[in-house]
């Protein structure tokens, strides 16, 4: 390795934004006033380190402080925010240098500092990589509900399984135990080096401090390099294709926002700044919000199009149902009134005339917002103007649905809204081929749905009804079954005489439905006995109680979304999830998942969950497949994300 110049003094700054934000002169330049500071300001005290050749420093204390800057440890630094270290020799690429640095210690006595000839390409690029993975470490390092026996991936020793939280001294820890009993600590707050093990295989659990976790990394890293390059190959197309940039009416936008009765919640307005970013762009759009039922992604919906129509361009709002359609459309039209923007509506509700009337409209550009099903795909429906296409539940729609639009339109700009995307969809977005924001934040009153597993019994059903009919208020009882429906109408009628019971399914007319469900929010009724029709969207305040009789017949996120339609106000709110006796080991496995999932905010985690119950099917390759069984799908993601990034820079 050629070496250059030998320094005195080394300032390493650690990886955090504020200091991403500066460049390399600023360290330079402002050297005496960052260490001056360091003497009584505890942010620079915990966020540099300063060496000096001649002096001591405790090697393992550094090694350890490297650690919480945030610094990754490699088997062969190449990168900013890397370190490696091989006896008492520590190479570093400090995030504000422009070279690599290699460190040599005798004992505690730091001996050498030396430049080595590994450089930054470009300056700019390395900071916005750096800028992305600390984000990504965020999305990464979801430790919600986590639970001693969990598998957790440390980001510098490996894969480890979690013993519960330790408290040493004034200090809580992770508690991480290795083979052969070796334990890492990992202070609470530092979170970031961490992430759940999802893979499809028991992972294996090496020594701590051996250097089989840093040869595994590297030689996936070389591989996920190589995947990097091929899929950018397979999405080129869209990497160069551009439109003109939005523009931003601030005071439109304002005005909009004042007719939001609720307080945002800081993952929507992050969220809602992240999709102004990417209209701001070139590049189209292609981002997935993923966010609870009821946690705000209407309203993200809403404002989105905005943007669109001021810009004179036609949004298409599709939705899996026709009840979803319906709501929206009534909703958006409430908000929009008092603007000069059309909403629209497309659907089966509407007779051929009205349709014919509708499409006539969108023609001519006089519909700025439609709002419908999968009718909005049909041949017939030619758009003057259409910029921006949004999928509300887009894990109910397939490849060839979502794609149908964008033929003719490759410009177009996509939103995906989902509280639990499917497989394929967290895949890419985790490897950065789409973009996500995560909304985790439950809105202000709401509280967690208190969730009951338990074998089904007619007794327990009895006293879950009563109790919600006593406090006023009202009950879904999901049988997934339309053939035995109104068996089952009758059979809840014997054991409730006194109630008031109707059915919902999706044989019924489009009217039926409607109906059915207008006598169920006017109160007329205190069941709604439905199948899993009733999984998208429907908004209920008064309902607070659902009854699952059959949750072995249900996916996990299916289960999970359809939780969701309870719990919609501050009033507290019940899921019973029965099952019968005999289940095979997957029912019982997305049970205890969904048993485990009780925080608001834990559709990410259900989504993952999933993707590791249902395998890599087409999603992954077999090769892929082996290495996230290495190193789990979160750090694979992580890593091709970030070679992702480094390509595209």
């Amino acid at each position: 390795m050629k070496q250059a110049d030998n320094m005195r003094h080394l300032l390493v700054a650690s990886i955090t934004p504020y200091f991403l934000e500066k460049q390399v002169f600023w360290f330079q330049e402002n050297l005496e006033q960052i260490l001056q500071s360091a003497k009584k300001q505890q942010f620079f005290q915990d966020n540099i380190v300063f060496l000096q050749v001649g002096h001591k420093v405790e090697f393992m204390q550094l090694l350890r402080k490297l650690d919480e800057m945030g610094y990754e440890k490699v088997f062969t630094v190449q990168d900013p925010g890397e370190f490696s270290q091989i006896g008492g020799i520590l190479e570093i690429f400090p995030v504000n240098t422009l070279n690599a640095i290699r460190l040599d210690f005798l004992g505690n006595t730091l001996e050498n500092i030396t430049k080595l000839d590994i450089k930054v390409e470009g300056e700019k690029k390395s900071r916005e990589v750096l800028q992305k993975k600390l984000k990504s470490q965020k999305l990464f390092s979801d430790l919600k509900n986590l639970k001693p026996g969990d598998y957790l991936v440390h980001l510098d020793h490996g894969v480890a399984k979690f013993a519960g939280i330790e408290r040493i001294g004034d200090q809580d820890f992770y508690k991480l135990e290795y083979a052969e009993k070796d334990i890492l600590y990992v202070p609470v707050g530092l979170e970031r080096k961490l992430s759940r093990y999802a893979g499809f295989t028991d992972p294996p659990v090496s020594r701590l401090g051996s250097s089989i976790w840093q040869k595994t990394k590297r030689k996936i890293k070389e591989d996920v390099e190589k995947l990097a390059k091929e899929l950018l190959a397979l999405y080129a197309e869209k990497e160069i294709i551009t439109r003109r940039p939005y523009e931003i009416d601030k005071e439109l936008l304002e005005q909009f926002k004042a007719g939001f009765l609720y307080q945002e919640t800081p993952d929507q307005l992050q969220a809602l700044e992240d999709i102004t970013t990417d209209l701001q762009k070139e590049r189209p759009m292609d981002r997935i919000v993923c966010g609870d039922v009821g946690f705000g992604k209407t309203e993200i919906a809403m404002r989105t199009s905005l943007l669109a129509a001021s810009n004179n361009y036609q949004t298409a709002i599709i939705c899996p149902t026709t009840i979803l359609a319906n709501q929206h459309f009534n909703n958006f039209k409430h908000r929009f009134a008092k603007l000069p923007i059309r909403v629209g509506q497309l659907s089966r509700l509407q007779s051929a005339a009205e349709q014919k009337k509708v499409i006539k409209e969108i023609s001519e550009g006089k519909v700025d917002i439609i709002i419908g099903t999968h009718r909005i795909l049909s041949n017939d429906i030619a758009f003057k103007n259409l910029q921006l296409l949004i999928l509300d539940d887009e894990q109910r729609f397939g490849v060839k649905q979502k794609e149908k639009l964008r033929q003719g339109r490759p410009a177009l700009d996509l939103l995906s809204l989902s509280a639990t995307p499917i497989p394929r969809t967290i895949y890419l977005a985790l490897s950065s081929f789409k973009n996500i924001s995560l909304m985790q934040t439950p809105p202000l009153g709401r509280s967690a749905i208190h969730t009951h597993i338990s074998l089904y019994k007619k007794s327990a059903v009895k006293s879950a009804v009563e109790f919600e009919l006593a406090r006023g208020g009202q009950v879904y009882f999901l049988h997934n079954r339309v053939a035995s429906i109104d068996t089952t109408v009758k059979r809840m009628q014997k054991l409730l005489p006194e109630t008031k019971i109707a059915s919902i399914h999706g044989r019924m007319t489009e009217q039926q439905i409607l109906k059915s469900m207008e006598n169920f929010t006017a109160k007329k009724t205190d069941i709604l006995v439905a199948t899993t029709i009733i999984e998208n969207g429907i908004d209920l305040p008064n309902v607070n109680t659902i009854i699952i009789e059959d949750t072995s017949r249900l996916g996990l996120a299916q289960a999970y979304q359809i939780r969701g339609r309870v719990g919609r106000s501050h009033i507290k709110s019940y899921a019973y999830f029965f099952h019968p006796k005999n289940m095979p080991p997957l029912a019982k496995e997305r049970l205890r998942a969904l048993g485990e999932a009780k925080e608001l905010g834990a559709g990410y985690q259900i989504a993952i969950k999933d993707l590791e119950l249902r395998g890599a099917g087409n999603v992954l390759g077999k090769e892929q497949s082996g290495s996230i069984n290495k190193i789990g799908l979160n750090l694979y993601c992580q890593m091709l994300a970030e070679s992702v990034e480094k390509l595209r820079t």
